[in-house]
């Protein structure tokens, strides 16, 4: 296939669009990421995008990685199917560099090689993911280098509510959850659990061959979460929510398909805040708590944790404009073997302001700064800027730009692993990597066209152990988004991603694909029925660098959907996977699926 056909292919989705007689028209969504204050998205300037509980509920996700590889600028990586190991990619990052949060908990194992373990994160009665681009530490700190996830769970409705769901489908997939709320003006509670359980197909295998002729690869995962809070007047309210993913996992050894290992999570978030609102400023005291417990059937075990405690103060001034100021303290500590800790101690600003007028419209700038003192590293100051105008003579016309700084520390891992049979692992001597990064947005009316670039000074890396590679690697690219609705009936989407990122000696990065294509189109021109057909194409991709090893890119993946209102209470609905049968690897040897298919029912009461 030939490199030019994925931009025509976009082209093609948005000249048979061009005609459109009707702009979609979206509820106003408010975001919490980009800033730590709550805000519409018309007025963030960073470069947002948020995955609804509609489109979830809609199509039926079951991995948060399977909804986050609809956002332009992301990709993943598996070795197999549900439960093995997966790498989230954005914007040509890998996950050890994006700050993952479930309620504002951190999700990133300290403990771990990759970062936050997305093999793990199911889809569990999610109110929203925000997904923050561009270097974000100026915010959030070390681990958003090139980003934040938020994973915003639902908060109870006034009243006693509840739902239940369930799902079969092929490789004996079970999906089961249920839950309930119930609110007055002084209190509430909310309760929910998800189980998925699997047979699956082996974790690796060879390309074009039968899943049948190997082993299977289980895996079960049983996600709960409960929130509870009360006011205690009404300037002062507590919140406690509670999140527990325990997981069992069935996969190949090292280069042995048809073998067998496992091994078991016990992973559990919790966070307890309380809530001051005044005439002045909205305060925030917090602490968090990110508990991570994971083993593998041949005996190793990994326990770590992170706390976290800190206050933080939103002052409002002059109609629309704030300033956010705070302070946190962060201790990471690796149990076992290596029982290793480091701390962090950090002050951080952000201040927005509203200009009417300023560029013939509203315009919006914000500035974040964060400064933070570590035990263990160099202390370090980030910060990022952003601008937006919407502007008033080129009506519908929107223009942003942001420019950060961020700030990623080496793994207790990296640092202090002994080794094994390979050789060794970890390196005392690593160093911090310092990350610069921009972006400059265009939108006009159902289009967004976003040029982004980063450079990475002394990135982190293994090879034969691991290492700073001195130098400066270089990421860019280009992020094109479309929406609209054609009629009352229709409504088609699409976004594309080219993306150039190289290492510190001009080779390109291994995994990250040169061009991601996604197509939508949804139709509710039945009654009661909603009918989708979502493609993905991804481009050319090898498993080393510098384009070397297998090359595992260069297919498309059509996805299929079905949900039927039986009435306002219970919802139908059938969703087909790889619809043609395609056979692909997304890592060498290791499988991905083929034609699947499923079916289920949500009642809501």
């Amino acid at each position: 296939m030939s490199k030019n056909i994925p931009l025509s292919l976009l082209l093609v989705a948005l000249l048979s669009s061009a005609n459109a007689s009707q702009s979609v028209e979206l509820d106003t969504i408010t975001v919490t990421s980009a800033t730590k204050a709550k805000q519409s998205i018309k007025d963030v300037t960073s470069n947002v995008n948020v995955i609804t509980s509609e489109e979830i509920e809609e199509r039926h996700y079951t991995t948060v990685s399977e909804a986050l590889s609809t956002v332009p600028g992301i990709n993943f990586t598996s070795n197999g199917g549900l439960g093995q190991a997966t790498s989230v990619f954005v914007r040509g990052f890998d996950s050890k560099r994006v700050l993952v949060l479930i309620d504002g908990v951190r999700y990133n194992d300290v403990t771990g090689l990759s970062g936050a373990p997305f093999a793990d994160l199911m889809i569990q009665d999610i109110q929203q993911i925000e997904v923050v681009k561009g270097a974000q530490s100026g915010v959030w700190g070390a681990d958003a280098t090139a980003g934040v996830i938020n994973i915003i769970t639902k908060s109870a409705k006034q009243g006693l509510h509840g739902f239940f769901n369930t799902e079969y489908g092929s490789y004996d997939t079970m999906k089961y959850g249920a839950g309930a709320s119930y609110k007055t003006e002084g209190y509430y509670i909310k309760a929910s659990s998800q189980k998925v359980d699997t047979n699956g197909f082996s974790s690796q295998a060879s390309k074009d061959v039968d899943l049948d002729s190997y082993e299977k690869d289980g895996y079960r995962n049983t996600t709960s979460n409960i929130k509870f809070g009360f006011n205690i007047n009404e300037t002062n309210a507590i919140d406690i929510s509670h999140t527990i993913i325990n997981s069992h996992v069935e996969y190949d050894g090292f280069n042995t398909p048809n073998s067998y290992e496992a091994s078991r999570t016990n992973d559990t978030f919790t966070n307890i805040n309380f809530n001051h609102i005044d005439s002045f400023n909205e305060l925030d005291i917090y602490m968090n708590k990110s508990k991570f417990d994971r083993d593998y059937s041949y005996g190793g075990e990994f326990d770590g944790d992170v706390y976290e405690y800190g206050i933080k103060s939103n002052i409002a001034y002059n109609n629309k404009d704030f300033v956010l100021v705070g302070i946190d303290y962060k201790n990471f500590e690796h149990k076992n073997s290596l029982d290793r800790e480091y701390n962090n101690k950090a002050l951080f600003v952000t201040n927005s302001n509203e200009l009417n007028g300023l560029f013939s419209g509203k315009t919006i700038i914000t500035e974040s700064l964060r400064a933070e003192i570590y035990n263990k590293f160099d202390n370090k100051t980030t910060g990022k800027i952003g601008i937006k105008n919407i502007n008033d003579i080129a009506e519908d016309f929107t223009f942003s730009a942001n420019y950060g700084t961020a700030y990623n520390v080496p793994t207790i891992y990296q640092l202090y692993e002994p080794g094994s049979i390979w050789g060794p692992v970890g390196n005392v001597n690593l160093t911090p990597e310092d990350t610069t990064s921009y972006d400059i947005s265009a939108e006009y009316k159902d289009i967004k066209l976003t040029y982004f670039s980063s450079t990475i000074e002394d990135m982190i890396d293994y090879t034969s152990g691991y290492v700073n590679l001195k130098g400066k690697s270089k990421i860019q690219g280009v992020e094109v988004e479309y929406k609209t609705a054609i009629n009352d009936d229709i409504v088609v989407s699409s976004n594309y991603t080219y993306l150039d990122a190289k290492n510190q000696n001009d080779q390109a990065l291994r995994r990250r694909p040169n061009h991601t294509l996604n197509l939508n189109a949804d139709y509710y021109g039945i009654q009661d029925l909603h009918l989708g057909a979502y493609a993905q194409y991804i481009g050319e991709r090898y498993e080393n660098d510098d384009k070397q090893g297998a090359e595992n890119g260069k297919y498309t993946v059509v996805n299929l959907v079905a949900n039927y209102e039986i009435n306002k209470n219970i919802l139908a609905y059938v969703k087909i996977d790889n619809l043609f049968n395609k056979h692909y690897q997304v890592v060498d040897g290791y499988a991905s699926a083929p034609l699947s298919a499923y079916t289920g029912l949500k009642i809501n009461f």
